[in-house]
């Protein structure tokens, strides 16, 4: 029978390797106990009639079915394995030596046995689970195949002597399966049945042989599995020792003590077998401080095995902070009855408790910021396996068999736990009610804040059906415009929040909402050209500006099982941010309430103002310290320094801003604009000025300087709050004037906007022109005169009057009277250092006329 002809499916499903037979030095042939095709698997060797060795290279194999085994049965598998091949391995072990030993010519019947004897396994199944061990059920087909035997000699000896015998037959044997290698610790025995026979060439014998299989020393089990679990079972011997009892017909032949040895080549030794979740669902437990989880696990079995599975109780462990540390408890589960059909789909219904979380498992680890419960939810939130632990309970429910549950309490298995990535858990994620502050500049190396109300939705996961309470958060995040990074928005510190769970409408489940009020959360602008395209979008822009921000969450939640601590969970959203309103810079409206100065030079003068200002925005803002260019017609003529500046939404009153009126920062150009500027302006004009910031302009920010330089706000001047009963009065500096006829005399009632300094007049020259036109007379007087704060007068000055003109005759006849009179005139004025000559028309300047 050729090796074709020969195959095993039970063996090339089951086992999937080749089994190797080393030849004794003395031998030149071999021939193979068990012959198949590559799947099958195959005893070559020599033995000595008391001692054979067999080497197993065992080979990875792909699953015959998608779906994988369950961690609830993979050890009870695993026994089955280690059964199976055990079986296996005394049926074929017993069948030559009982050959070999049965004649007087051992030497050529052993090599004819060795050679010709065909093994085709049939079936192998496990019939059930007993008190004391597995009964394995045996099929198989037996018989010698004399022409695989090379030697025409041991041929002719072995076919004749087999053929005179017919027939042999073993009494029930017991046989123990022990590790040479870890002080032949016991793994197991077997209970084999009597056995018969037939010996003659192409004689088939039928085995259908039940055996028990009875476990050995747990520590042997243990032993093994972790050094699997581990990867360092490179190499498996195991020596199985029996007295075999033999007689042929009515002869008998004596008991024999044999000894058989087995080598597993592990270098290919499979990974644990996979499994699928088919449901997972958490609930509160009916006490307080537990939780229980409901876990269906679906698998196929691809053996040709039938049996029941009796309930089993696993502790369920995660590691601690250190490899070295014990594995900490979180868990208890129990296994339902499973019926396991051949080569079929297994599902099996899981049960856990989950107590109260212990404090090993959320304690800070030694030279870490995280626990052992941070580390798994760590791995299992960003869709990585979390590794978790399954023992067998050491106290199983009383119908599990103890044999069972010794096995299985002496064994850890390294379960994967699948990941779930949490993408799109927390989502709408929003900030209202925004405050932005910039830094204080005692610490250049800060970043502006922002405060404002977080709000975020979360979606409820349908399988976790449990209380949940937020109590904190904090987050980095990115800041996004137009998918390109504006800056990075940091809460470190743990800000309280509150949250709310909501039924979901229709397919939606239930969301929980979020919400915490963060204070002064940095917010560190990175790319200044993207910056400076928002706020050219809030200047100027008419849609929302959307931020998109990219966040990791940390958030804290108390539940049933106490405090968890969930961190860098996944988060985004927009945040919407209204640009200003349209005419909203018109309607800033600056005014100045005081003015007091400082200090003065012959260039500048340096003063402080009470300002109250309009602010068009919906966000408030701080400012501890802010310097900005003021700039007519391009060129700067001073600048305006704020500190410790809080904005309000709406009216903001009395803002104190420090101004440095300073023309020759602008050259000689400046010079002439800030003259001129200053001459509209007293002249009642309307004039405006333009305020830009600039590369210092906030200490330390030079990211968010270099963004604002590239814009400028325009304003109207800031309007001076003067004396006076009508607005027209409160914008003039000269309220009213006096002329005397006979005497050529003039003195003027003038305002000043300055509160608390004294102006002084040095040089005037001006020109009294009615109706607009027509000459009145001339002024010119080179006396110095002061201004003092509030109301004063002025000396009589000099009037040269036009005597032939029309307005010297209005004058005349205006004597004992009024009459409306316009003013030009230019003046040299001093404040303190500060000197300057200016221009000034006044238009309809009520005058009485005296003789």
């Amino acid at each position: 029978m050729s090796e074709e002809e020969e195959a095993s499916p039970l063996l090339s499903a089951a086992m999937k390797g080749k089994f190797k037979y080393h030849e004794r030095e003395d031998s030149g042939e071999s021939t193979p106990l068990l012959s198949n095709s590559t799947a099958t698997p195959r005893y070559d060797g020599d033995g000595d009639g008391e001692e054979e060795e067999h080497h197993v290279d065992s080979e990875d194999s792909s699953p015959a079915h998608p779906t994988d085994a369950s961690p609830a049965s993979s050890l009870t598998k695993k026994s089955r394995r280690w059964a199976s091949f055990i079986a296996m391995f005394i049926l074929a072990a017993l069948i030559v030596v009982i050959i070999v030993l049965a004649f007087v010519v051992p030497q050529a019947i052993q090599e004819y046995a060795q050679q010709a004897a065909v093994i085709e396994p049939t079936n192998l199944s496990l019939e059930s689970i007993t008190t004391n061990g597995v009964r394995a059920r045996v099929q198989a087909n037996f018989h010698l195949d004399g022409s695989r035997v090379s030697s025409n000699h041991v041929r002719r000896v072995g076919r004749a002597v087999t053929w005179v015998a017919a027939q042999l037959e073993s009494e029930q044997t017991k046989v123990d399966v022990r590790i040479p290698k870890y002080d032949n610790v016991l793994l197991g025995s077997a209970i084999v049945p009597p056995l018969l026979i037939n010996l003659r060439d192409g004689d088939v014998t039928q085995f259908d042989i039940v055996a028990d299989i009875l476990p050995g020393d747990p520590e042997g089990i243990r032993i093994i599995a972790n050094e699997w679990f581990e990867g360092r079972l490179d190499e498996l011997r195991l020596n199985g020792q029996a007295d075999l009892s033999l007689k042929s017909g009515i002869f008998p032949l004596g008991t024999h003590a044999i000894s058989e040895s087995i080598v597993f080549e592990a270098n290919k030794v499979p990974a644990i077998p996979k499994y699928n979740i088919t449901r997972f669902k958490v609930d509160d437990g009916p006490m307080k401080g537990t939780m229980l989880a409901d876990v269906a696990l679906a698998a196929f079995n691809e053996y040709p095995v039938e049996l029941d599975i009796p309930e089993l109780a696993f502790d369920i462990l995660v590691p601690g902070c250190a490899s070295s540390d014990p594995f900490i408890l979180v868990a208890e589960a129990a296994t339902s009855e499973v019926h396991v059909e051949p080569r079929s789909d297994v599902v099996v219904d899981v049960k856990g408790v989950i107590r109260e979380l212990p404090d090993s498992l959320t304690h800070v680890c030694p030279d870490s910021t995280s626990s052992p419960l941070d580390n798994i939810l760590r791995q299992y939130m960003h869709g990585d396996p979390a590794t978790l632990f399954v023992r067998g309970s050491r106290h199983p429910d009383g119908d599990t068999p103890k044999w069972i549950a010794d096995i299985l309490s002496s064994v850890t298995v390294p379960v994967p736990f699948p990941g779930r990535t949490l993408d799109g858990l927390l989502r709408n994620f929003s900030l209202t009610d925004v405050n932005f502050a910039l830094p204080d500049p005692g610490a250049p190396d800060s970043n502006p804040t922002v405060s404002g109300t977080i709000l975020v939705t979360a979606s409820i996961p349908s399988d976790m059906n449990f209380g949940i309470d937020v109590t904190n958060v904090r987050a980095t995040a990115d800041v996004l415009y137009k998918s390109k990074k504006m800056g990075e928005l940091n809460i470190r510190e743990w800000q309280h929040a509150n949250s709310t769970r909501v039924e979901g409408e229709g397919d939606e489940g239930p969301m929980l909402k979020i919400q915490s009020r963060v204070i002064d959360a940095p917010l560190n602008i990175t790319d200044s050209t993207v910056f400076a395209k928002v706020v050219s979008a809030l200047l100027f822009g008419i849609e929302p500006v959307r931020l998109h921000v990219d966040a990791l969450v940390d958030i804290k939640v108390q539940t049933t099982l106490g405090n968890l601590t969930l961190k860098e969970v996944p988060a985004e959203g927009k945040i919407p941010v209204k640009p200003l309103p349209k005419g909203a810079i018109g309607s800033i409206e600056p005014k100045v309430g005081s003015l007091r100065v400082l200090d003065t030079t012959i260039d500048s003068i340096t003063l402080q103002a009470l300002v109250n200002v309009t602010n068009p925005t919906f966000y408030t803002a701080h400012v501890p310290y802010a310097n900005i260019h003021v700039l007519s017609n391009g060129s700067i003529i001073g600048s305006a320094t704020v500190e410790d500046l809080y904005i309000d939404k709406g009216p903001n009153s009395n803002i104190l801003v420090t101004a440095k009126w300073n023309p020759p920062m602008g050259g000689a150009h400046g010079r002439k604009v800030g003259r001129e500027l200053i001459s509209q302006y007293l002249s009642g004009w309307n004039t405006s000025i333009t305020v830009k910031p600039h590369r210092n302009s906030i200490p330390g920010q030079p990211i968010i300087c270099e963004a604002l330089s590239k814009f400028n706000m325009t304003l109207a001047a800031p309007k001076l709050s003067l004396p006076g009963d009508t607005p027209e009065e409160r914008t003039h500096f000269i309220r009213d004037a006096t002329f005397h006829v006979f005497s050529s005399t003039a003195t003027f009632t003038l305002v000043s906007p300055l509160h608390y300094n004294t102006l002084y007049l040095d040089f005037v020259n001006a020109t009294a022109l009615y109706n607009h036109t027509e000459p009145v007379g001339q002024i010119v007087y080179d006396l110095p005169f002061s201004a003092p704060p509030g109301k004063s007068q002025t000396p009589k000055l000099p009037v040269t009057w036009s005597l032939d003109s029309v307005g010297y005759d209005a004058v005349k006849k205006a004597i004992g009277g009024k009459l409306k009179l316009d003013a030009y005139a230019n003046v040299e004025v001093r404040l303190g250092n500060w000197k300057e000559s200016l221009w000034y028309q006044g238009k309809g300047i009520g005058a009485s006329v005296q003789i």
